[in-house]
């Protein structure tokens, strides 16, 4: 990984300690005592930003990458809270995957329009990097670019590269950009999975990181500022006060938003950094059910998946036999048969590992199993590693060990950006 010198990294990237108490990026954000259980209060970017009456934000013209996840604690929109503030000269919106108000399905946008509730522009940046992106954000006339959308903790969730090539557009297009932190719902715990090798690059990830990167976004941009760019976007990250590495989202007290159609609850976040490796296969990955991701399956599998994958004493999951009919996608009005994962020690449950262990068992118990024709697993686990290995029979915890070594580098690496404790 390019490594910038601690000087242009301080140079390139700011907190908004003119905003708040937040210290310099290169100390922990969360340093101070915390309260008591019961009593501590996350406060998240946003929340800090007004606080300190939009003082970052002073003279610019400004825009905001966000989607439906960008609420205030009472769920109002931050693009109609900010619109409706003279403090603010709010002159664009952009919107990535699923569109600024989340009409769109997976792999869809709503395109270019103008906002009826504020009258602003919306613009459309899904599947737009480089240039043509730096020619939209120049187009809008905005100074700076603000960045606030609730993540889900994994490398192939859109939005973490839709921040990427924001920020990538922005240094391009000489704006500035500004990232409000919000919770990583899984916890900022620790990295686990494969690391992406960039042979195998696409928008469901970029860059060389972890499948479950135990980051938050502002904990991103700071790593893809210090890593990744060419050059160094001029970055200010507002963070959150009050959160901890170990909270899960229901620690925060913020509603949730799903942040896409098929990641409806927190619980859905819990697994999806391994169950969505099934998108990669012939079996349903439980969209168009009301439990994607939770729900697996296909036509021909029964009861002795849920048996076989039980056996392996996985930490913190139970596995059901369960039988359902996706209203679209994969079997869309079929009844299928497969499992439902149901985790009950979420603190000891490793989503990636159980993942594995799935395809693996699937394998094991269905004659019908296949990867996708276009080798899409290979892009979500990052190279051929996964796939291949479990199609010379290795067992789980072999292919989980073939990963470990770049694991290792990376969790080097992402200690360097960490910003709470």
């Amino acid at each position: 990984m390019r490594r910038l010198s601690r000087r242009s990294l301080l140079a390139a990237t700011t907190t908004a300690a003119a905003v708040s108490a937040t210290p310099p990026a290169t100390a922990t954000a969360a340093s101070a005592t915390p309260a008591p259980e019961g009593t501590r209060r996350i406060r998240t970017g946003f929340e800090r930003l007004a606080a300190n009456g939009y003082s970052l934000l002073e003279g610019e013209r400004v825009g905001i990458v966000t989607n439906p996840t960008g609420v205030t604690r009472d769920a109002r929109h931050i693009v109609d809270v900010t619109h409706a503030d003279d403090r603010v000269n709010l002159v664009a919106v952009f919107g990535p995957e699923h569109g600024f108000r989340g009409t769109a399905q997976a792999g869809g946008s709503e395109g270019r329009y103008d906002d009826p509730a504020t009258g602003l522009p919306v613009y459309d940046t899904y599947l737009k990097s480089g240039q043509p992106l730096a020619d939209i954000f120049t187009a809008s006339g905005v100074d700076t670019v603000v960045f606030d959308i609730q993540d889900a903790g994994a490398r192939f969730y859109t939005y973490i590269w839709t921040l990427y090539d924001c920020m990538d557009a922005a240094r391009i297009a000489g704006k500035r950009f500004v990232v409000l932190d919000r919770p990583n719902p899984v916890t900022g715990r620790g990295a686990y999975g494969p690391v992406l090798h960039k042979e195998f690059a696409t928008f469901v990830g970029r860059e060389p990181i972890s499948q479950a990167h135990g980051m938050t976004v502002a904990e991103l941009a700071r790593l893809f500022n210090g890593e990744f760019l060419a050059e160094p976007v001029p970055l200010d990250t507002v963070l959150m006060s009050g959160w901890r590495r170990s909270d899960f989202y229901d620690a925060s007290g913020l509603p949730w938003v799903p942040p896409s159609p098929n990641m409806p609850t927190p619980d859905t976040a819990l697994v999806y950094s391994g169950t969505c490796l099934f998108e990669g296969t012939n079996l349903s990955e439980g969209r168009g059910t009301t439990r994607p991701f939770e729900l697996l399956g296909a036509e021909g599998i029964d009861r002795r998946w849920a048996a076989e994958a039980g056996q392996l004493g996985l930490p913190g999951v139970h596995f059901r036999e369960a039988y359902f009919a996706p209203t679209f996608s994969k079997f869309q009005g079929r009844t299928v048969g497969g499992v439902q994962l149901h985790v009950h020690d979420r603190v000891a449950y490793d989503p990636v590992r159980t993942g594995i262990a799935l395809l693996v068992t699937a394998k094991q118990v269905w004659s019908g199993f296949a990867w996708r024709p276009d080798n899409w697993i290979d892009k979500l686990t990052g190279s051929t590693l996964v796939r291949t290995m479990i199609d010379a029979g290795a067992t789980a915890d072999e292919v989980v060990a073939g990963w470990q070594d770049e694991l290792a580098a990376f969790r080097r690496v992402r200690k360097e950006y960490l910003l709470y404790r």
